[in-house]
């Protein structure tokens, strides 16, 4: 007995169709205007003397001359820098796409569509998610893109604005839940910008191929704590940075201490016991770690007394 056939899944994020942009096929638009205008004009004046000399003949060429110029004139279309035109055959097949700017002819029973492939920008919305760490933050982010494939981007989706702007949210929200806001060791939003970016960059343009558009940049706009644990984010990172600075000023208060005891004991100052070196120690590092003005104290007496 043969095993049953199965069926090959459909790799997730390729387009259902094969369908590109080609090339449509099109004539220059003025010499085709000054054939539409000659037949349209010659159309008229011989429908014109005909009627006046009674010659059905001359009517009936002016007939048509005149219906001759309607397809020429109804052939022109328009194309603007940085703008295309789809075509498709009677409101039913793809006819290709014209890229090139100026007055162009086309086959007039097609429809021509206008898609503009200038640069965009988009601005995803303030999203609430929480990051890597379960901290809920605040981020939003700013999306450069164009227009790649214009028959994709006509028949691969209905709208393909609001196609990118419903996957540039979803991407910024997964990539946002993938990182913590900010982490010592690993990978963070706050202090791995470039990387983030770049990853974000990626997933967006994963997941808007599909309908032709092409991601040229992706930049964090905005990035915060939400507001209920923004406070306590906010002491937590001040209680860091205190700790730090104690850090420093210790390391720095030790390396004094040693420097100064060295010294003394190499230009022979004085002679200290273990006793007396460990009252000055302590004297130096209350005085060089003390974040007030001391206040000295003369001993008039001996360190015994």
């Amino acid at each position: 007995m043969s095993a049953p056939a199965t069926v090959a899944e459909k790799p997730t994020g390729t387009p259902t169709t094969t369908i590109a942009e080609r090339t449509g096929w099109d004539l220059p638009g003025w010499s085709m205007l000054g054939v539409g205008l000659a037949l349209f004009l010659g159309g008229i004046a011989a429908f014109a003397l005909g009627l006046a000399f009674s010659v059905v003949g001359l009517t009936v060429v002016g007939v048509v001359l005149f219906v001759l110029s309607l397809p020429a004139l109804m052939g022109l279309t328009l194309v603007q820098p940085n703008q295309a035109r789809v075509l498709q055959l009677l409101g039913s097949s793809y006819s290709g796409t014209l890229r090139t700017p100026g007055l162009r002819w086309t086959n007039p029973l097609t429809y021509r569509r206008a898609i503009s492939t200038r640069i965009r920008n988009h601005e995803t919305g303030q999203s609430k998610v929480n990051d890597a760490d379960g901290n809920p933050i605040e981020i939003s982010a700013i999306v450069v893109w164009q227009v790649a494939d214009t028959a994709l981007a006509s028949f691969q989706v209905d709208d393909y604005e609001e196609f990118v702007a419903v996957q540039t949210e979803s991407a910024v929200r997964h990539i946002a839940g993938s990182y913590p806001y900010d982490a010592e060791g690993r990978m963070s939003l706050r202090e791995n910008a470039d990387e983030i970016t770049a990853a974000m960059s990626e997933e967006v343009h994963a997941r808007v191929r599909s309908a032709g558009v092409e991601v040229i940049e992706t930049r964090i706009n905005r990035l915060a704590y939400a507001p209920e644990i923004a406070q306590a984010m906010l002491r937590r990172q001040q209680a860091g940075a205190v700790i730090a600075a104690r850090q420093q000023i210790v390391e720095g208060a030790v390396g004094m201490v040693e420097m100064a005891l060295s010294k003394l004991e190499e230009k022979h100052v004085v002679e200290l016991d273990e006793e007396r070196k460990a009252a000055m120690v302590s004297n130096l590092l209350v005085v060089l770690c003390s974040d007030r003005d001391t206040q000295p104290v003369v001993n008039t007496g001996s360190l015994y007394q």
